[in-house]
C-alpha cells in the first residue's frame, strides 16, 4: 500500500497599500488553512509581500501563537509586511515569475494566497498561468484588498467600509468645528482623502450630511472634471447661506484638459502619477478668488489605519474573504478571487461567491454618474442606499491602558533552500 503524499504547504503575501481590515483577511486565510491540515502543511508568509517571496524571505507562521493569530482580526496595517512592487508582464520579465515558482518548487508550496487590489490579482492570474506553463501546480487565489473600492465583480472591497466610515465621521465632526467658528473665524474646510481614479472615498464624505444644507457641501470626484468657475460660485454660495463652506476633496481630482490637479511631476512605483497634495491648492484657489479663512487636512495613512472605528461590515467581510480563499483552494479551484454578493441593501445581506481573476486584473470600477448629483457636487440618494450599509456596525479592538492592544507577529524566519540570490 502506498503512502499518502504529504500536504502541500500554502503561502500568503500582502500587497499595495494597507488597510485597517487586511489582517482580519489574514486572520481568515491563517485560521481555515489550520483547519485544513489534511489538505495543507506548513503555512508561511512572504516578508513585505512579494518582495519576501521573490528574494525566500518566508515567515513561518505555524509557529505563532493562537493569540496572535486571532489578534489579527483586530489589528491595522500589514503584520507581514507589504509592498509596492509591481511585477512586469510575463514576456517582459519572465525571470521574475520563473524566480516565484523556484521559491514556491523549493518549500513545496501548493498554495498561494495574495492579498491585494488589481494589480496583485493580475500577478496571481500570471503566476497561475506560468505554473501550468511550467508543470508545477499551484492554487493561485487572489484575496480582495483596497480601500479604493475598485475591484470590478464584487459588491465592495475589503478595507473600504472602515475608510469610509472613517472619513464619513471625520466629515461630520470636522464640519461641526468650523460651523461653530465661521462667524468671526474659518469659513472654509477642506478634506482631502485618497482615490486616484475612483471617489468612492471621496463619495462617503457625503453621509455625513443627511438633510439639505448639512455638510459636506462640495464633494470633488475624479470622475468629474473640475469647473473652476462654477466651483468657486458654489464655495461663495454655501458660505452666504449657511455661513460656512465644508469640501471633500478626492486626491485625484482632475481638470478639464485631464492633468491632475496635484500632480507632482513624478512616479511612484507602480508608474502612476505621484500626486503632492490637492487640499492646499483648492484652499488656495478659495482664498485667492474670495479672500475666506480656511483650513484643510490630509487624512493620508490615518484614514487606512484607524482601525479603532472600523466598520464591523468590513471586518466581517475581511475574515470572509479570507476564509473563503482556502476553502477554494483545497476544493481544487484555481485563479479565481472571493467576491461579495449583495442580496439585498435594507437588510444588507451578502455571500461570497468565487470570480475568475482574468475578469478582475487590472480592471478599475469607478463611481456610476447616477451616484453623483446632477450638478457633480454631492451623492445621490442611490449612492447613499450603496454605502450606508458598508460602514454598519461598531467593531472595536480591546483597549489596554487607554490604547488599542494591537499585536505583532514573532516572524520566525523559514530557512533558505535556494544557493541563488534574487537581486530586487
Amino acid at each position: 500500500m502506498k503512502n499518502k503524499p504529504a500536504p502541500r504547504n500554502a503561502l500568503y503575501a500582502q500587497s499595495g497599500g494597507v488597510s485597517a481590515v487586511i489582517n482580519a483577511s489574514a486572520c481568515g486565510v491563517i485560521q481555515a488553512a489550520l483547519k485544513a491540515r489534511r489538505h495543507i502543511g506548513r503555512i508561511y508568509a512572504g516578508r513585505d509581500g512579494i518582495v519576501g517571496v521573490l528574494t525566500e524571505d518566508l515567515i513561518d507562521l505555524t509557529r505563532e501563537s493562537p493569540a496572535t493569530i486571532r489578534g489579527l482580526r483586530y489589528t491595522p496595517a500589514g503584520a507581514f509586511g507589504s509592498a509596492r512592487y509591481k511585477l512586469k508582464g510575463l514576456t517582459e520579465n519572465r525571470a521574475q515569475y520563473q524566480r516565484l515558482i523556484e521559491v514556491f518548487r523549493a518549500h513545496d508550496i501548493g498554495y498561494f494566497f495574495y492579498n491585494g487590489g488589481n494589480d496583485s490579482m493580475d500577478t496571481a492570474l500570471k503566476i497561475s498561468q506560468l505554473g501550468a506553463a511550467m508543470n508545477y501546480p499551484i492554487a493561485c487565489i487572489g484575496v480582495p484588498k483596497t480601500v479604493d473600492n475598485d475591484l470590478p465583480h464584487t459588491d465592495c472591497c475589503p478595507g473600504f467600509g472602515s475608510v469610509a466610515k472613517y472619513i464619513a465621521v471625520s466629515t461630520l465632526e470636522g464640519a461641526l468645528d468650523v460651523a461653530s467658528m465661521a462667524r468671526t473665524s474659518t469659513k472654509v474646510f477642506v478634506l482631502e482623502v485618497m482615490g486616484r481614479h475612483a471617489g468612492w472615498i471621496a463619495a462617503a464624505g457625503g453621509l455625513a450630511g443627511r438633510k439639505p444644507g448639512e455638510a459636506p457641501h462640495i464633494i470633488l470626484f475624479p470622475e468629474i472634471a473640475l469647473d473652476q468657475v462654477r466651483f468657486l460660485a458654489r464655495v461663495r454660495q454655501c458660505v452666504i447661506d449657511y455661513g460656512y463652506c465644508v469640501i471633500v476633496v478626492s486626491e485625484g481630482v482632475k481638470t478639464a484638459d485631464g492633468k491632475f490637479l496635484a500632480d507632482a511631476g513624478t512616479k511612484d512605483a507602480f508608474g502612476h502619477t505621484q500626486l503632492g497634495g490637492v487640499a492646499p491648492v483648492v484652499a488656495s484657489m478659495v482664498q485667492q478668488a474670495h479672500g475666506y479663512k480656511y483650513h484643510w487636512a490630509v487624512a493620508d495613512y490615518l484614514q487606512r489605519a484607524a482601525r479603532h472605528v472600523a466598520s464591523k461590515v468590513d471586518v466581517e467581510q475581511a475574515y470572509a474573504v479570507g476564509k473563503a480563499a482556502v476553502q477554494y483552494a483545497i476544493s481544487g479551484m484555481n485563479a479565481v478571487m472571493p467576491a461579495i454578493k449583495r442580496r439585498s441593501s435594507r437588510p444588507y445581506r451578502w455571500q461570497i461567491v468565487p470570480v475568475p481573476l482574468a475578469d478582475v486584473a487590472n480592471v478599475e470600477k469607478k463611481v456610476p454618474r447616477e451616484f453623483v448629483t446632477a450638478d457633480g457636487f454631492g451623492i445621490t440618494a442611490a449612492c447613499r442606499r450603496y454605502l450606508e450599509p458598508l460602514i454598519a456596525g461598531e467593531d472595536y479592538p480591546p483597549y489596554r491602558d487607554g490604547l488599542p492592544a494591537y499585536v505583532r507577529i514573532k516572524g520566525a524566519a523559514v530557512k533558505r533552500k535556494l544557493t541563488t540570490e534574487f537581486k530586487l
